[in-house]
């Protein structure tokens, strides 16, 4: 480690021993593998994330376009359908008497009223998407203006502007929309309630809490095969670190037995694997670079030091086997075994176990979850449900679909930024949206957007989706 720069500023690994070096220094010599770093390794590393994210703000760019070209006809569609709302209200106003016209006025007046109101938010979507565009548009300018000035300082100060937080989108997610407005005529008692009729009703429908997340768009894949595989990979679970500076994936692979680990430095991808004894299953995250790996048989529970490279700190020994595993806090973990989702402490010994609410069965195979601002999300396949809870085991909602919906058993659920619940299908081979109370919207992912099986989901810290397949890992930009 460099004793004259702060871990911050790490953001290199040796190819040779893949320990950390520190990019400030211009040049830097590792003593166990003997290998001599220049600033031409430091700049080649930059460039490349560099130019990757630019390539990304550049794919933001053509979807924000799309969304305002898409929001400026929907405007003018607006307006025609205006003209025909009013046109059927005038036909049944002039068929009644002046009462019944003066009632028409008056929903003449509330049809612009909210016309005025939802082209009013329209032109205000279309204004932010066009200030977000701009934003990008500057941002990937100014990359530009790095790249061609191939200065370290230059290079480096920008990399480390994109690491501290780049250009974000604005989240209009709890604004609502209106969505269409309906003309209903209501005359069947046009001659008995004269005063109370309603001649005609409109309608206004909104874009609330269960619309669609925005489309995807793949950013890139990675193929979870390794030279040292004995099968065809499985790989079930997948979770991104950012270790010195190094976006890091880490999967873990049922088939081949082990946790691997995918990282790019010095402008080359470099892969890593730590080989198990037995199958595992799930991964949570316990610190900045820690994870922890369920391993249901032999009721094991791993922690590796992620450097990107993989190595073991600890394991726990359980009473039984947890597929599923999140943590709760500091000194509290909860693991899904079968029929129950239990509360751990650090030391494996079961708090709490939940199996029962208003004496009917909870859970049956609870295969994957995660924690959601202090409730458990736990995905059940051979219930095909979802179930929050609290860490107390009070049960806040749950998902329990019928239909073609039930079919198939769902696989990882997760959260995004934006607060919305992902739910995996591997059968089904899509990936469907939530609310946060647990409602259905749609689906998000489908095989239309190359996904197949999916298993594991996972959203990094610069709000890309990664969708882990059987066979490779999906990072998917939804925007």
């Amino acid at each position: 480690m460099c004793t004259e720069h702060t871990t911050e500023a790490i953001s290199l690994v040796c190819k040779d021993c893949r320990k950390a070096v520190c990019p400030t220094c211009c040049v830097v010599y590792h003593r166990k593998c003997e290998s001599v770093f220049t600033i031409d390794s430091m700049k080649a590393t930059m460039k490349y994330h560099l130019t990757r994210r630019r390539n990304m703000m550049a794919k933001k760019i053509d979807g924000k376009q799309t969304n305002v070209q898409n929001t400026k006809e929907k405007i003018k569609g607006i307006k025609e359908h205006k003209s025909s709302v009013e046109f059927h209200v005038q036909n049944a106003a002039e068929r009644a008497i002046e009462n019944i016209k003066q009632k028409g006025k008056q929903l003449m007046n509330e049809i612009t009223g909210n016309t005025e109101t939802e082209s009013k938010q329209l032109q205000d979507d279309v204004k932010r998407e066009e200030i977000e565009m701009q934003m990008y548009m500057q941002h990937c300018e100014f990359i530009d203006q790095v790249l061609m000035s191939d200065t370290e300082m230059d290079l480096y100060d920008a990399h480390q502007a994109w690491e501290a937080g780049g250009v974000r989108d604005t989240d209009s997610s709890d604004t609502r929309r209106i969505d269409d407005i309906r003309f209903t005529p209501d005359i069947v008692n046009v001659q008995h309630i004269l005063d109370d009729l309603q001649l005609e009703k409109i309608e206004d429908s909104y874009q609330d809490e269960g619309r669609f997340l925005p489309s995807p768009v793949v950013v890139d894949i990675i193929h979870g095969t390794m030279e040292s595989d004995v099968s065809l990979p499985m790989l079930h679970d997948v979770m991104v670190l950012v270790i010195n500076g190094i976006q890091t994936v880490v999967v873990t692979d049922h088939k081949n037995k082990c946790v691997k680990s995918f990282y790019t430095t010095h402008n080359h991808q470099y892969h890593s694997a730590f080989p198990l004894q037995y199958n595992s299953w799930c991964l949570a995250q316990l610190h900045e670079n820690k994870v922890m790996i369920s391993m249901p048989y032999p009721c094991q529970i791993l922690t590796l030091e992620v450097y990107p490279d993989l190595r073991l700190l600890s394991t726990i020994t359980t009473s039984k086997g947890y597929y599923s595993i999140a943590v709760l806090s500091p000194s509290s973990l909860a693991a899904g075994g079968d029929g129950s989702v239990d509360v751990l402490d650090m030391a494996g010994h079961v708090l709490k176990s939940v199996t029962t609410h208003n004496n009917e069965t909870l859970f049956d195979s609870p295969f994957y979850m995660c924690v959601n601002k202090g409730c458990i999300l736990v995905s059940d396949s051979g219930k095909g449900s979802v179930t929050c809870m609290t860490s107390e085991g009070d049960v806040v909602w749950r998902y329990a679909p019928t239909g073609d919906t039930a079919l198939a058993p769902p696989c990882d659920i997760t959260t995004t930024s934006t607060g919305h619940i992902l739910l995996a299908y591997l059968d089904s081979n899509r990936v469907i949206q939530l609310t946060e109370s647990g409602k259905f919207v749609g689906d998000v992912l489908t095989t239309q957007d190359g996904i197949r099986c999916p298993m594991g989901l996972y959203e990094d810290r610069h709000e890309s989706l990664f969708v882990c397949t059987i066979r490779e890992i999906i990072e998917i930009n939804l925007f």
